[in-house]
This record gives C-alpha cells, sequence and structure tokens, in this order.
C-alpha cells in the first residue's frame, strides 16, 4: 500500500513553506512565493495535523529559539546525494563550509560540483541545511530557492549565535 501524502502552506518570514509528510516522515520542505507556485499532485492531500510538529519546529527556527530539528524524514535520492544530505546535517548551526570542502570531507576532493548538484536538490530545505554550504572563496554560491532566503538564514543563524534576538516569524 502505498502512503498518502500530506501537505500544508506555512507562512514565515521567507515567504511561504510547502511541507509535506507521507506516513509520518517529512519528505519536502520549499520556500516559494505563491501557493500557485507549486502543482499539488492529485493524489496529495491537505494535513490532517500530523505535520504540526515540523511546522511548531520551523516557527521555533524563524523565532531562533531552535538550531537543530528533530523530525522524521524520508528523504529519495541517489546514495551519493544520500551522503551529501547526511554530511549536511553534520554542519553546525550557524557555521558554513565550502562545497570543496564539503566533496573533501566526503572523500571525493574535486567533486564540489557533484555536491553542488545534490545540495540542489536536497527536498527538505532548512531541516537539511544546504544553506550553509558555500563558494569557495567565501560567496554564496547557490540556493534553489534564491540567494536572497539564503542570505536570511544564515544572517538569522549568525545573529542567533552571536546572542542577538532574532526576528519573529
Amino acid at each position: 500500500m502505498i502512503d498518502i501524502v500530506h501537505y500544508r502552506f506555512e507562512p514565515g518570514p521567507l515567504g511561504i513553506v510547502l511541507l509535506a509528510s507521507r506516513g509520518g516522515a517529512l519528505v519536502r520542505l520549499d520556500l516559494i512565493d505563491d501557493e500557485r507556485d507549486v502543482a499539488i499532485r492529485r493524489d496529495w492531500r491537505p494535513d490532517d495535523g500530523r505535520l504540526e510538529h515540523a511546522a511548531v519546529q520551523l516557527r521555533e527556527y524563524f523565532n531562533g529559539e531552535r538550531t537543530t530539528f528533530d523530525l522524521d524524514l524520508s528523504l529519495e535520492g541517489t546514495p551519493f546525494q544520500q551522503k551529501v544530505w547526511a554530511a549536511l546535517r553534520e554542519i553546525p548551526y550557524g557555521e558554513t563550509i565550502s562545497y570543496g570542502d564539503l566533496a573533501a570531507r566526503l572523500g571525493r576532493p574535486g567533486a564540489a560540483r557533484a555536491v553542488g548538484n545534490a545540495n540542489g536538490r536536497n527536498p527538505v530545505a532548512i531541516i537539511v541545511p544546504c544553506h550553509r554550504v558555500i563558494a569557495a572563496g567565501g560567496g554564496l554560491g547557490g540556493y534553489s530557492a534564491g540567494l536572497e532566503r539564503k542570505r536570511f538564514l544564515l544572517d538569522l543563524e549568525a545573529r542567533v549565535r552571536a546572542g542577538r534576538i532574532a526576528i519573529a516569524a
């Protein structure tokens, strides 16, 4: 039997967040400008409450009250993508790493582009903190949800780490 995907839209300081879960595990988190930007599949169902835990943790993160997430995830990807996504979760809150350094950590020096591609396919942005990966020269690099959102997330984490009060969602 195929588990049904439940979804909900959650407002936040970066626009709207689409959360989706299957069998109680988060499978997707997208940062969007408008609910109409997302094609909801016909077999998806509106949230029946099971995504509340994820929504609460996300609000706490945006309020500067949470630095780690405690959510069940079910991420579909290649074995290499899975390794990259696992490595992303090891990057400490408020810190950054370059694509090349992350590739080296994975035992694949020279695979910075492949790491970047896997990073860009991360299905649960923020929860798996792909925004913490930057270009070798210290530039932001890319971000599928837009560089302004990446800058916001990095600035939020820097403010929280420095003990300054974060903005409220």
